[in-house]
């Protein structure tokens, strides 16, 4: 178990390099604001960090992570909450971020509970999987073989989500303006290769 002075020493490292060795990185940041190009949607797993991942610095990249980096078909109804929906609106229409990047990976333990069914013990998590029904479909129509069968379904699972974020109709408007594009990104944590998957342009 990870002890709370690890994370805290960890803290101070970060602290030294940003506030004492480079004071002038948050320095613009709070003067200018935060202005990323690019939006990454992550997973939440903790082996795939999208920061670390990418080797970004603070201010480079807009992220938001949920569970198996899934997004969530256009939905115009303000009866529930969406997380998702919502960073995505403000990183395309206030940050007017250029680039969206959606990465999937291997060992997607999202992707593993999506193809064992629906659990009783699951408050969410199901009903937040089944936006990858399809994409459960289409690996289980093409191979049934377990391994063979969960790596598809975590490459489909980002070839729909990439379909969803166009049914964002101010997604839809800068793609077709030609001031975003939208990849999906397959990272494969036994290799370390990242694989391109989908791509608006």
């Amino acid at each position: 178990m990870v002890k709370i002075s690890t994370l805290l020493d960890g803290y101070k490292n970060f602290y030294k390099k940003y506030f004492i060795d480079t004071p002038d990185v948050y320095k613009n940041l709070v003067k200018h604001g935060q202005s990323p190009k690019t939006l990454v949607i992550a997973c939440s797993d903790s082996r795939v960090d999208p920061s670390i991942l990418l080797d970004t610095k603070p201010g480079d990249i807009f992220v938001i992570r949920n569970v198996a980096s899934l997004v969530p078909p256009y939905e115009n109804d303000d009866s529930s909450c969406h997380g998702t929906s919502a960073a995505i609106e403000y990183a395309v229409k206030h940050l007017k971020v250029e680039n969206i990047v959606i990465i999937g990976h291997s060992d997607c333990g999202g992707i593993k509970s999506l193809l064992k069914g629906k659990h009783d013990h699951h408050t969410f998590i199901d009903h937040w999987l089944s936006i990858a029904d399809n994409a459960k479909k289409a690996a289980l129509e093409h191979n049934s073989d377990s391994s063979l069968c969960h790596e598809l379904c975590e490459k489909e699972a980002i070839r729909n989500s990439v379909k969803n974020l166009q049914t964002f109709p101010f997604v839809q408007e800068k793609i077709s303006k030609g001031t975003l594009s939208v990849h999906g990104w397959y990272f494969n944590m036994s290799s370390g290769t990242i694989e391109i998957i989908a791509s608006t342009n």
